[in-house]
Order: structure tokens, then sequence, then C-alpha cells
């Protein structure tokens, strides 16, 4: 089926006001069109057959990010990329712009454990958010700084669990953006650390039970390197406070592989529930009553075809959130002695919208999603509906959360041209009041956010959100910004983005389809681009362009795409599919190379999205066929390229951007530029510093309106 020859390799990323910000970008005037000396690439003789295919990798010892190849060949990479952005001469000022727009207060949302109520701060431009904490009646005092926790602000504090009572605290943190963690024990009255630091610790939570100790989960650590070696055997724990990590209890795994497990106790600390997943759609639901020192787990949901968690308990009844035979997800309820599906009486029942539930302070809160705009319910623990949550406008709403205990509930509302604040919301009488709003440099009153429904290849009718100055003028020449994921049933939502605020006021469009693959629409809308179903999500994304361009909006001269990780996928499947339809490409950390993306960390665990190239010849041709690595052709003109991937990602690992930036730099036809920017001591992007963020959007945006020749924004 798969088998891979190998006959060794050949030798040898001031203030300035918005009139300024026009008159600097008409500076970006096109390139001189010289071309650009990349860094030779070496190409081995590696040969896959797949399924009676040969199957050509000449880039395949790019995979090795512990050579000392491959770390030449980056250094000589990014010495190039960098040498040309630094001519380019607007970089300055749009960084420059950028980075007085960032500089505002911006809050967390706060939530209360013990005595203290504890909330994120960012005075504006440190590089990680600081965690405050705040007695009632006094003066909010630093609780932890994550921008201590190391000399170059890569260090960034992750997930935390708190004891019921609130005097203990577990908080884990990620060092140069990798995945895997380390968790440090705290006394919150006194602050000092109990007991060792745990490490080696990737995609888990952190539930406590009393004050003795708290679940995890992780893999055992591969050997080789830990950055791309496969993790398939995932594990939940119990540690005892005070005692060694190399006494602490497996739970739950290790019996058979599941790449996925997680644990957490109920609000009351009766029930210990676990969730299993081969992959990232679909899990097993167990659960332990330790109220009764029960011995064995019961069984909920035996089978990874649908999703189902536990979101509440009131005695032994059970409150289950589930789209088993509900594609747009429900509530159910059921009594934990036969929590059966046989046994299940809906409680909030399936509508045709989208539902994301929450619980807080006694009350459940149904979050839909009506064309991926937030709409809040509010219900009782009988069910009844209690009232329709008033929304400052039309946009994305998140939190409605907390413990049955909390007075208040907290929620965020935002939306692409209004920032994120924060509302106080009486449960009981749906009183709502502005808690924190951020002051920030940028006149939403100037910009307007419109929602379209254009139709895709197949007849399929998507909605598009399309953000823009008011006194834009559809005449084909606006700079724009089509962004796009498409994947994993994540919903791409309107959100405020500092980064897209600076786009805007540069006279940018910025346009979001709601492209199938995602759950804006349920699962239904996830499975249209799943699999064999996969090019629907490209035909969706191209149609985008389309409607942008035939409307007026841009034109493939000023039109470039982006995305990241599954949407850096997306982005080069519809450049290579369709060249000549973008301007400039932006693909961040992608899954590129769709043949071997599952043989390294958890990327087996993407198959129910992607399948794989070794499970049936069917699969593998329609993967071959798409596969942007295998689908640069040689002399073909692409848009010109910035590639984005980080040395430390060790989810989509950086071989995936290695390998498509050398087939698109040694086949490349025409001026346009193919340059790939390595961020070092970064990972896949969450808990990137500041001062990175800033510096790579100042980098995309200057090569971008660079390589557009614009000379006059309006």
């Amino acid at each position: 089926m798969f088998k891979s020859s190998h006959q060794g390799l050949k030798a040898g990323f001031i203030t300035i006001s918005t009139a300024i910000i026009m008159i600097m970008i008409a500076s970006c005037s096109s390139n001189s069109g010289n071309k650009i000396a990349y860094p030779e690439t070496l190409k081995g003789d590696v040969v896959d057959t797949i399924f009676g295919t040969p199957v050509a990798d000449p880039y395949r010892w790019l995979e090795d990010d512990m050579s000392d190849e491959t770390a030449a060949w980056v250094r000589a990479q990014n010495a190039v990329t960098f040498e040309y952005l630094e001519n380019i001469p607007c970089r300055g000022q749009i960084r420059d712009r950028l980075t007085e727009m960032f500089n505002y207060e911006k809050y967390g949302m706060p939530f209360t454990r013990g005595d203290y109520t504890y909330f994120t701060k960012n005075d504006g431009l440190q590089n990680q958010d600081v965690l405050y904490r705040q007695k009632e009646g006094e003066e909010p005092d630093i609780f932890l700084d994550p921008n201590t926790f190391s000399a170059d602000g890569t260090t960034s504090l992750r997930e935390m669990g708190f004891s019921k009572d609130g005097t203990r605290m577990a908080y884990a943190i990620s060092e140069g953006g990798s995945d895997w963690r380390k968790v440090i024990t705290l006394d919150v009255n006194t602050r000092e650390i109990i007991g060792d630091t745990l490490v080696d610790i990737k995609f888990s939570g952190i539930s406590w039970l009393g004050n003795d100790g708290f679940f995890y989960s992780t893999y055992e650590k591969p050997e080789g390197s830990e950055l791309s070696a496969m993790t398939d055997h995932h594990r939940l724990f119990w540690h005892k406070v005070g005692t060694p990590q190399s006494e602490d209890q497996l739970v739950f795994g290790g019996d058979k592989k599941r790449r996925y497990v997680g644990g957490y106790v109920t609000d009351d600390q009766r029930f210990l529930v676990v969730t299993a997943q081969i992959s990232t759609t679909g899990n097993e639901l167990y659960i332990k009553d330790l109220k009764r020192n029960q011995r064995d787990f019961t069984v909920i949901v035996p089978d990874f075809d649908s999703e189902s968690r536990i979101i509440e308990s009131n005695g032994s009844r059970l409150f289950i959130y589930t789209n088993m035979n509900a594609p747009n997800g429900k509530v159910v309820t059921v009594d934990a002695s036969k929590p059966g599906p046989e046994n299940w009486i809906d409680f909030i029942p399936e509508t045709e919208n989208v539902l994301q539930p929450s619980t807080g302070a006694g009350y459940f809160f149904a979050h839909y999603l009506k064309d991926a705009i937030s709409d809040v319910k509010q219900y009782d623990m009988d069910g009844t509906l209690v009232r329709e949550i008033e929304l400052p406008g039309i946009g994305s709403a998140g939190g409605f959360y907390g413990r049955k205990e909390d007075r208040d509930i907290y929620f965020s509302f935002s939306n692409y041209t209004n920032p994120s604040t924060i509302y106080k919301l009486d449960p009981q009488t749906g009183e709502t009041a502005e808690y924190k709003k951020p002051a920030v440099m940028f006149k939403s009153e100037d910009y307007v956010s419109e929602q379209v429904f254009y139709t895709s290849k197949d007849g399929t009718r998507v909605p598009m959100i399309i953000t823009h100055g008011k006194d834009a003028e559809l005449n084909g020449k606006n700079p724009t910004l089509l962004f796009g994921y498409g994947g994993f049933g994540s919903s791409e939502t309107p959100e405020f983005s500092i980064s897209v605020a600076c786009w805007l006021e540069m006279g940018g469009i910025y346009a979001v389809p709601n492209i199938r693959g995602g759950g804006e629409y349920g699962e239904k809308w996830h499975l249209a681009g799943t699999k064999m179903n996969k090019q629907n999500v490209f035909d969706d994304f191209i149609a985008a362009a389309e409607y942008l361009i035939e409307n007026g909006y841009t034109s493939s001269e000023y039109l470039a795409v982006k995305g990241g990780s599954n949407g850096g996928l997306l982005v080069g499947a519809v450049m290579t599919q369709r060249p000549e339809l973008f301007r400039v490409a932006l693909p961040a950390v992608g899954v590129l190379d769709m043949l071997r993306y599952h043989k390294f960390t958890a990327g087996a665990g993407w198959a129910y999205d992607y399948g794989t190239a070794d499970e049936s010849p069917g699969m593998f041709s329609y993967l071959l066929e798409y596969s942007p690595v295998h689908n640069v052709v040689e002399g073909t003109a692409y848009p010109a390229t910035l590639v984005t991937t980080s040395d430390h990602d060790d989810r989509v690992v950086p071989a995936h951007s290695f390998k498509f930036a050398s087939h698109l730099q040694a086949k490349q036809a025409g001026q346009n530029p193919v340059l790939i920017r390595i961020e070092t001591s970064a990972g896949h992007g969450a808990g990137t510093p500041v001062n990175k963020r800033i510096e790579v959007t100042a980098d995309l945006y200057s090569f971008t309106l660079w390589n557009m020749g614009i000379k006059k924004i309006r």
C-alpha cells in the first residue's frame, strides 16, 4: 500500500495620523521586478509508492527539525526574506502605526474563585496579559505576571485551575509557543509554590478535586524530536499535591489508541467526567460517581459517532450537550444511574440554528448562531425560557459562564468595527451594564460591515461579511484581504482585531466568508467540507473571491488571500488551483503536505476532516489532487507569496511550509516573489508576544501593498 525509497541527500516573517498613513502607503509603489536570488535548496531522491503510484518528495530532508542542514536552510531563507522586507519603504511606518493602535488597555473576562475576583489585563504593549486578583472593596493587585517568566516574553500563561474553595491553584506555562506545558501549583494566599513542577504535559485541562490534587492529560514524551514525533496515546492522570509526578496515578487511557483524552470534575465535585477522542470530531463519554467511590467508569456514549459533553449536574441529574441525531446541537437531561442515550430527555431541543450552551449562576444560556451572528436565550433549571438576552448590536457574544453560586454573569460583545466590550448581567432581572470598554485609537463610526450571500460552484448559498470604510468606492481598485478557515466545525464569527482595524484604516477591505467545513450551520455544514467533500471548501472560497471582483469591491490585481493552519491549507489549495485570481497569497502555519500530515505530532487526529493517503486508493487520489505541496506546477506564475511559520510549531510542523516554499521558489514563473518568514522561539500562534504579533503583521501588510503596486489608497 505505502512504501518509500530513499537514496540519500545529494551533496552538498512616532504617532501617525490616518492622513499621513494614506501618504505613506502611496510610497508603496510596485517592486522593481528584479528576480530574487533564493537560497539553493537541495533535492533528495525520496520517492514514495502509494497504491502503486510513485510520488516524489525531493524536500523530505526538511522534515528533520533537528538537523544542522535544516537550521542552515532556515537561516538562509530568513536572510533573503528580511532583506526584501527591510527594503519596503512603508514597512516601518506600518509597524509604528500598529504599535500605536495596539497600545490600549485590554481586559479579560472576570471570574470569582474563593475570596477573589480574577481577571487578565494588558496595559497596552505588554507581551503577555497579566493576571490580577481583587477582593471586593479593595484595589486589584498583580497575581501572576507572565512577562517575568522569560527575558524575551515568549513564555506565556496558559491553562489554569482552582480548587473548589479557591485556596489552591495550578497553572500551565508554554515556553516558546510550544503545545508542551509545565504545570506549577500555588498556595493562593501565600503565593508559595507547592511541590514539584509537572513537566511534559500536552493538550490538557486542569481540574481539581477538593484541595488534594487535580486531573490532567498528557502523552508519553516521544523519542527523538518532541516538535514532530507522533503522539497518539493520550491519557488522564491524577496528581496529588506534594507528591512527585512519577507517582501520579493513571486514571483513564493507555489501553488503546485515543488521541485526545480530557477529564473534569463537575461543579458539585460529585462526578468525574471523561471525554475520549480518536479525532477532532466525535467522542466517547464516561462518568464516575465520586460520592459513591465508584470503582469503574460508567459508559454514557460508547463510540465516536457524535459529540457529547456534560455541561451541568444537579444531584444525580445530568445535563448533556450533544449533536447525536441533532446536527445543530441540543441539551438533554438524564439520571446518572441510567445515563445511556436511550434514557435521554430533551431539555433544550434542537432548532434550525446552531446551539452553543453554557451555564452559570444556576441558569442555562443558549447561544445560537444565526448566519454566524450571536443570539442568546436564558433558561432556568426546569428548562423554562426566562428571557432573550438583549445584545448591544449585531456581532459576536462570548462568555455567559460561571459557577452556580455566582451572582453576576459576564459576557463580551464585538464585531469587525467595534472593540470587544465586557458587560455584567444580573441573571435575576436581566439588566446589563457596561463593565469594561476599551479606548481604542480607531474611529468605528467611519466603517461599516455588511453581510452578503453568494452562490458557490454547486449552487450552495454562502454568507460573507465585508467590512470597509463608509466612503469606499466600489471601483475594483480597493486592496482587499479575503480571510478564511473552513474546517473542523470551527465558526468564523465577527470579532474586532487591531490588525484588521489597521488594514481598514489604510483603506483596505476585509472579507470573511463562512465557507463549508466550518460549524456555522451545524454538523451538516461541517461534513460538507470534509474528506472527499473538501473541494467544496476551496470552491466556496474561490466563489467568494469572484463575488468581490464581480461586484466591484476589488479585482485580481488588488486581492490577497490569507489563512492560518487549516486556513493555510485553504490558501495553498486555492492559489495552486486558481493562481491568476489572486495578487498576493499569505498562507500561515499551513497543513500543506496532505500525503504526510498524519505522520507528525497529533496530525493523525485530523483524519476525520481530511482522510489519509494510506486508507484507500480513492482517498489517496483525492488528496493528491489538491495537496498544495504536490500541485505546484513548473512554469506557472503564482501570486506574490509570503509563507509564514514558526520553528517551535509542534502542532502543524514547519516542514509543511518549508517544502511548499521550496517547490514554489523552484517552479515560479515571472517576477512575483516567493518568500518564507520563519519566526524563532514561537509556536502555532497561542501566546505569541505582542511585539512579535506587531512585527509579523507589519511584514504581511507591507509585503501585500508593495506587491499590489498601490500608489493611492482612496
